[in-house]
């Protein structure tokens, strides 16, 4: 079964960290993504871009709406995801308690499914 770990962070957090222990704090991901990878586990990951400049869209009515990051009511972030391929939660969220974000992030834990589904 599809689980997705997402990684949810401060907003603020990459700026307040800087560029050195950002670059030690990804070396460790991409550590946990080899791991991930060699276990036959992993189905995709990647990070993601500050919202700072991301953009929100919405159609209501017929009409588009366009909102420019970054996005002043959010207090948190999807900063990445993993996507992988287990038998159960409880094995997903094993994996998610050694996930290194879990250190300064939360790692959300959801199965894969359509949406109509509750």
């Amino acid at each position: 079964m599809s689980y997705m770990l997402l990684i949810i962070e401060p907003t603020g957090q990459r700026q307040e960290r800087g560029p050195v222990v950002g670059e030690q704090v990804y070396a460790r991901m991409l550590q946990f993504t080899a791991d991930l990878q060699a276990r036959g586990v992993l189905e995709a990951s990647n990070s993601l871009a500050s919202t700072a400049k991301a953009k929100r869209l919405q159609v209501r009515e017929g009409k588009q709406t366009l909102i420019d990051g970054p996005f002043a009511e959010a207090k948190e972030m999807i900063g990445g995801f993993f996507l992988l391929n287990v038998a159960t939660q409880a094995d997903a969220l094993s994996i998610a308690a050694t996930c290194p974000a879990a250190e300064w992030a939360t790692v959300e834990v959801r199965a894969v499914g359509p949406c109509y589904e509750g």
